[in-house]
Order: structure tokens, then sequence, then C-alpha cells
């Protein structure tokens, strides 16, 4: 007989077209009618709470009484939790988010009990080729999801493995139609004959064994009270069927008895039998923007900067910063950081995500400043600290401020050697915006606040400081030119505002880089949908302003201009001109480093829209190369499935926009240009010869949802709600960097260059004043230090943080290159131990090695994580 496993669940969006607060009143009825039903009902077996813990520390801050009532609950078996915080998106979420992640649901899972062991994530838009070296990391063998695959990938079964290129390796039970087949199961025989008759064949054609699985659960339901008579209709219906209460825990053990199982290899990304939504990674660009910068400035700055302070002695904030990253993963669900939401739930993200940077910003400057006021000197001059973040001596360009009431001053080393710098701008500033017990006591004299640049080579993972000392006033240099000269580049901006680029290492030049593509988008916050046989508009006949400044150590470019654009769809149609985007790129080149970093603002004032940057690689190319969680993925340029997908009645048109995380390359053998990212992560390969690398720089839409779109026919993704906060009218900022190379994509490492980028240097300029007052701390602290040093070694660094459990320091990096290769580190003074962790930090194996040296391989595509005792 056929064993169909009838697995009770809810499926918990916090969000969706519906607040955070609407749900949570749900969510208090419907635990509280579960946990009666677990607790009376000796028959009724499991309920599966959908997988994140976050669903209780909704539940408990309504109901905090109601622990010990889960705890029993969970321990016996019944109520089933965990192990994720909140059920991540996989295309635009980061490596160490997903991470945190599970780290955090599994934490806060055995406050209770044991967590459902399995990667549970069954409607998020594609599957990252990464999960199964993710999922292992934390001892997880299973997982399930819904969208993505197709026989294409290698199988037409619902249960096969899936592997990553370092061997790591899941066992798969795909819900080929979905979580919710089974909500609502109506008693009337003829309706649920009805309903049965058209799961069930799916259901047989793909399962390997006589076990599926009937998933009795949906968006925000409550639980079935009547499912017992439910399941008597269906063993009259199906005699040659058996049907019972089950979990997932017992499909798989099912599973595992198959020893003819298909495996299959790398991202999930069909459309065919459910969407995926294969372009909305740029829907609400300033939510997809600041969530980005976020990630970055935790992952980059605050965990290693943190852990600086406690190889130091000062507190390693835990709390503070397990806070700061629930924040942003209440925004990591698919629907959230999709922005497929309504208004009102955008502010909801938006308003987390302000909260996170701001704690984020104000840990960050408390570290820096826990540390230089704690320098042991005799030296009273104020100071100026470079950190540097990196595990390996960097020469930068520094660009800072420095405030003080000198008319003229000096930065000078500890060993009295004076550093070089120019300044950029100054101005006064009143000292009540530096403390207001100054002007308290009647002390108006302004400060100084001095914007200057000046370039340093910074030790690896610690800090270098200056003293600044009153000296003869120095004049602001005439630093005006006609072009951009370095040791790299020659950069020139033509008269539309896109640069003209000639490359001193490939002698070759790239020219109308930066050129924007317009086009209508009568597509909603799901999916992008072009105006059949419209017209393109592109910035190639603007006139730019233009100003460039370099001095002995970088350039600054300014280009301003308005790209007049229709005023909305209608308007598009009619081929009215009517509104504009205005733009303005400030362009920063350093005089010694191959990175041409640009800032984008733009002033939005027209509807329903698509804005991309076009980057010309002089490149014809089949496939590009990109990011995802601690590895990179090749994809092609053209989906095959484009020729068939109408034909084979695919849910949406499978055009080659894909997700990035901080990079995407194109390259031969000899030369390649990349994207690095701090805020778009959406890019697609155009051109007649699929040469140009085209970064989607936001979306203008105004509904939630619509119907019969061009690329995606039939039936609205969720539902029809206008959303007008999603025209992304007004301001946005985005960051990215260009950077041409030498070799293919990974020859270059690319995502070690992204890594730099993405980490800037901090700086903390200390002075006798500060509106917060601290008293001193009884640790004291070198003018000068490092942690830790990155031996001749092409790994990428993850982040380095304080072990949860343990008196020591997580240090975990990756391989993005094409080969295995080997980590190496020197710790500086030594370590007393050092393990191998997986992912939830657990000790794997000890280094038998040197104490001041750890070297270990690193497989392709792979992390490693070590805890470093000191």
């Amino acid at each position: 007989m056929k064993q169909v496993h009838v697995v009770p669940h809810m499926h918990w969006d916090r969000e969706w077209y519906f607040s955070t607060e609407e749900s949570r009143i749900l969510l208090v009825n419907n635990m509280e009618e579960i946990m009666d039903r677990l607790e009376t009902d000796p028959d009724y077996p499991y309920y599966v709470l959908d997988g994140q813990t976050s669903i209780l520390e909704d539940y408990f801050a309504v109901k905090p009484e109601a622990k010990e009532r889960v705890k029993k609950l969970v321990q016996d078996g019944k109520l089933i939790i965990g192990p994720w915080y909140t059920q991540t998106d996989e295309m635009v979420v980061g490596s160490e988010s997903i991470v945190r992640n599970l780290l955090y649901g599994i934490k806060d899972s055995k406050e209770f009990g044991q967590p459902m062991m399995i990667g549970y994530l069954p409607d998020s838009f594609g599957q990252s080729a990464q999960m199964p070296h993710i999922l292992n990391g934390f001892d997880i063998k299973y997982t399930i999801f819904w969208r993505g695959t197709s026989e294409r990938h290698g199988t037409d079964k619902t249960e096969f493995y899936w592997e990553t290129d370092d061997g790591s390796r899941v066992l798969v039970q795909l819900l080929p139609l979905g979580y919710a087949i089974g909500k609502y199961l109506p008693q009337e025989e003829d309706t649920l004959k009805q309903r049965m008759e058209k799961y069930f064949p799916v259901l047989d054609r793909g399962t390997t064994t006589d076990h599926l699985v009937l998933p009795n659960g949906h968006d925000q339901m409550p639980i079935q009270k009547d499912i017992f008579e439910v399941m008597g209709k269906l063993r009259q219906l199906y005699p040659d069927r058996e049907f019972f209460l089950s979990k997932y825990e017992n499909i798989f053990a099912e599973i595992e008895k198959q020893n003819d199982l298909a495996t299959l290899e790398g991202e999930f990304l069909d459309g065919k039998y459910m969407r995926v939504h294969r372009s909305i990674y740029s829907t609400r660009m300033d939510i997809k923007a600041a969530n980005t910068r976020v990630e970055n400035k935790i992952t980059n700055v605050l965990e290693p900067l943190a852990s600086m302070a406690y190889d130091l002695g000062f507190e390693y904030h835990h709390g503070l910063i397990e806070l700061i990253w629930k924040e942003i993963m209440k925004n990591h669900a698919h629907d959230s950081i999709g922005c497929c939401c309504s208004d009102k739930v955008h502010r909801e993200i938006a308003g987390r995500l302000f909260l996170a940077e701001e704690k984020t910003d104000q840990l960050i400057e408390f570290y820096k400043r826990q540390i230089v006021d704690a320098m042991e000197t005799d030296e009273t001059a104020d100071r100026l600290t470079l950190f540097n973040f990196l595990p390996y001596e960097r020469e930068e360009i520094v660009t800072t401020e420095i405030i003080t009431k000198y008319k003229g001053f000096s930065l000078v080393h500890e060993n009295g050697e004076a550093v070089d710098y120019e300044i950029l701008h100054r101005e006064e500033i009143d000292p009540g915006l530096i403390d207001r017990q100054i002007v308290h006591y009647g002390n108006y004299e302004p400060f100084i606040k001095y914007k200057i640049q000046l370039k340093q080579t910074l030790p690896p993972m610690g800090y270098t400081t200056f003293f600044v000392k009153e000296d003869e006033e120095k004049r602001m240099e005439d630093t005006r030119s006609d072009q951009v000269d370095t040791d790299y580049y020659q950069v020139a901006v033509n008269e539309n505002g896109t640069l003209h680029i000639y490359d001193k290492q490939l002698e070759k030049s790239f020219d109308q880089v930066l050129l924007l593509e317009n086009g209508g988008d009568d597509g909603d916050e799901y999916d992008f949908s072009p105006l059949e046989g419209e017209e393109l508009i592109f910035s190639d006949n603007v006139e730019a302003e233009v100003s460039i400044q370099q001095n002995q150590y970088a350039a600054t470019v300014e280009i301003s201009y308005s790209l007049h654009v229709p005023a909305s769809l209608e308007d598009r149609k009619a081929d009215n001109i009517n509104s504009e985007v205005n733009v303005h790129f400030t362009i920063h080149i350093s005089n010694h480093k191959p990175l041409i970093e640009v800032t984008c603002e733009l002033d939005n004032k027209a509807k329903d829209h698509r804005l991309r940057a076009y980057i010309p690689t002089g490149l014809s190319s089949s496939f590009s190369l990109a990011d995802n969680q601690f590895g990179h993925i090749q994809r092609d340029v053209i989906d095959s499935a484009m020729d068939v997908w109408q034909e084979e009645k695919w849910s949406e048109r499978p055009d080659a926009i894909y997700p990035l995380l901080s990079y995407v390359g194109v390259s031969n053998d000899d030369y390649g240009v990349s994207v690095l990212s701090n805020s778009t992560r959406e890019y697609e390969i155009v051109g007649d010869s699929y040469d140009t690398i085209a970064l989607t720089l936001f979306r203008s839409v105004g509904h939630l949802g619509k119907a019969d779109m061009l690329r995606r026919p039939g039936r609205p993704s969720g539902i029809k709600l206008p959303t007008p906060d999603s025209q992304m009218l007004g301001k946005l900022n985005l960051e990215f960097a260009l950077y041409p190379h030498k070799g293919s994509t990974l020859e270059a490492n690319a995502a070690k260059a992204a890594k730099e980028y993405l980490t800037p240097v901090e700086t903390y300029n200390k002075i006798p004043y500060n509106a917060m007052k601290l008293n001193p701390s009884s640790v004291k602290t070198p003018v000068c230090y490092q942690l830790l040093e990155e031996v001749d070694s092409e790994v990428v660094l993850s982040t380095l943080k304080k072990a949860e459990e343990d008196d020591a320091l997580i240090l975990r990096v990756f391989n993005a290159k094409e080969e295995e290769i080997d980590a190496c580190y020197r710790i500086e003074n030594g370590a007393s131990e050092v393990w191998q962790t997986n992912l939830n930090e657990e000790k794997q194996e000890q280094w038998k090695g040197e104490a001041d040296f750890v070297k270990f391989p690193v497989k392709v595509n792979q992390s490693q994580s070590f805890l470093i005792k000191k």
C-alpha cells in the first residue's frame, strides 16, 4: 500500500501583505489551539512549527508564561521546532547571515529541546548551490524545499541527493506541489476526491518509494481540528493507501533505504513548475541596498573590531551583536527581503534595517573609542588611529576627519616620524555639537573639522596610531584636472557622463562605461515585465556636468545630469518624455590600486520603469561568474530553456537575470572585468555579443501582484494590491566598483578584491571632549597592534568573531578559486589551542602543529572555521 504521511504544520510568514503585529494576534490564537490539542489528544502525535524559532519569540513576547508548556511539548517530541531563526531567502542574503540564522535558531531551539535537523525552506524563491555545504556545517543531512527544480537538473523524481563541490551532501525531499496541498482538507467526499485526483498522480510519479508527503497546513492556517474525520474519508476513497499523521523525519527514514537515488549539483532557479521570480532581486532597491550595506558592516567591520577589543581585554558584547543579527534576519524571509509586500510592511522592514545599522554604527564607534582611550602612552596629544580588518598588511589611501582647534597640525607616528597628508576640506563647527558641556561653561570658540587624505601601510588585523600636534597652517592644494591618470588607468569623462577608461596593465580601452539604460516596467513586486516592442532610452545624449580633482593620492570625479524619461507607462506608450531621473556619480580612484569606486545618487521622479548601468567588457561571453555563499557559480548568458519555455508551459520565462552577493565577472584566459557591489545584487549580461554587464540600479512598480504579464502568464503572484511606495520616487544611494584585471575572474580572485572593497579602513580621532562620558578603563592597550596575519594565502576571510560558548575566537575563511588551496595564518603571540570547528562552532579536530602558525587545506567553494584560544 502507498503510505501517505499527513504532516500537520503551519507556514508562518511573519509579514507579507499583512503586518507582523496582525499575524502575531493570529499566532497567539493558533498556538493555544495547537498546544491544547497536543496536550489533550494522545492520538495527535506531532505538529511542525514551520522550522523557525522567531515564531516562538513573537509568541513569548505576548505569553512568556507559556515557555514551560512549549518546553514540555518539544521534549516530548510533539511540538517540532527549529532549526532556523527565520526561513531565509538564499539568493540575496549573505553567507554569514544564513550561518547565523541557523546558529541562533538551533541555539534558541535547544533551550526547549532538540530542534528538527532538517533544512526546511518550503517557500524560498530558488535554492543556492551552496546550501548543502551550509547545512552539513550544522550536521544537517536533510532538506525540504519546493521551488526551482525541473527534470533538466538530472532527475524527474522528488527524492535525490544534492551535492556541492567540496563533497557536502544532503538528502532532498522535494515538495513538488508546495507546502499547502493539504490545506483545509474538506470532509465532503466529492470535493476531497477532486482535490486528491489532482495531487496523487504528481506525487506518485515523482516518488522513489511507497511513501508520500501530504503537508496539512497553509499560510497562517489554524490547526485542522477535524483531520481524523478527513483521513477516515480518505481511507474510504482510497482503500489502497494508508493515511496517518506523521512528521518529516519519518519520511527521510524511508527515503534513506533507497540505494539508487540521483545526485544533483548546482543551484535550482528553474521557473518551470513553480515561480522563482528571477527579477525580484531589484524590487525596492532601497531595502535591498540597505541590507547589503548592514550585512557587510557587521561581518567586515563590527565583528573583527569586537574580536580585537576582546583580545585586548575588553568585553565581547554577544548580546548586542545577536540583537543586530536578529533584527536583520527578521527581514531575510523570502517575502520580506524579496520585498513583495505591502507598503506598510516595507516601512517596517526599512525601520528594522535603520535600527540594525544604527546599533552597528554605535557599537563600532564604542569599540574604537574603548581601544583608543585605553592606549598606554605618555603622549598627551590628540590621536588618530587607523584600523585594518583584513588579515594582511595593506597600503591604503585613507580619507578621514580631524577635529581640533589648531589652525595647523602635523600627524606624528610614535617613533616621531611625521606623516604626509593633504587637506581636502575645512569648516568651523560649533563646540556644542561635540560636547554641550563646553558651551555650558561659556566657551563658544569654534572647532575646525578637517577632511584629510593620506597614504598609509596598515598592520594585518590591527591598527596604527598617529598623534595630532599643533603645527604651521597647511594650505589646501588646487587639485583640479582635465582627466585622471593613475598607476593603472587613464580616465576621461565623455560629454554624456560616461567614462572612457584606458587600462595601462591590459593595454585596453573601455568606452561608454556607466551608460544608463531605461525601459518601462509593466511588472509587479515579484517580476520585471517590459513593454512589448518598446524602444529603450539611453543616457548617450545627455549633457553632463563634470568636475575632476586629483592629488598625489587619488582622484575624485563628479558627474551630474538628468535623464529624461516618461512619467508613467501611459506616457511611455504615447512616447511622452515628461519626467526625469536626476543622476549624480561620485567616482573615487586611488593612484596605486586597480579599483574604480562608484557612488551613485539617483533622484527618481517617474513611475513604472527600470534603470540599469552598463559596464562594457570587450569580451564576447557565453557565461558569467558571480559569487554565492562561500563560493562562486557559473551561469550561461542565455538560458537554454528560452527556446522552449512557452511550448513546455513554464510558469515564468527563464530570462538570464541573476543574483550576486558581492561580485560578478566576465572574462577569458587573458583578462576580465568584474563589478563589485555594496548595494545592488542583480545583473544580466547583455549586448549583441553578450559583452556588457548590466547592473540593475532599481525597478519602479506600483503593485504587489499582477496577472497575465508578458514574461509571466496567468494568475497573479501574491495579491493585486497597490504599492505606491515601490515606485521608488525620491532619492536612492548605491555603491559599487569596477575591477578590470589580468586573467580570468577566478584567477584574479575577484572574491578577495570584493572583500577588500567591502572592508574599509576605519578611523578614530580622539580629542579631550565627548558628550558621552566614560570612566578610565583598567585595560591598557598598545599604540600599534595586530591580532593575526594571513601568510601567502589566497583564501578569503569570511569573518572573525568570538565563539558563542568558548573563551576563544572563531576564524572563518573560504576558497573562491578554482583549485584547492592552503590557508596559512600566523597568530600574534601564539595560541594555547586551535581547533577546526563546524559552522555551529563545535570542535572537530585539534591542530597539532606550531602554536603561532596554522595551515590547513580548503577545497573549492568550501568554508573552513577554526577556534583559536590564546
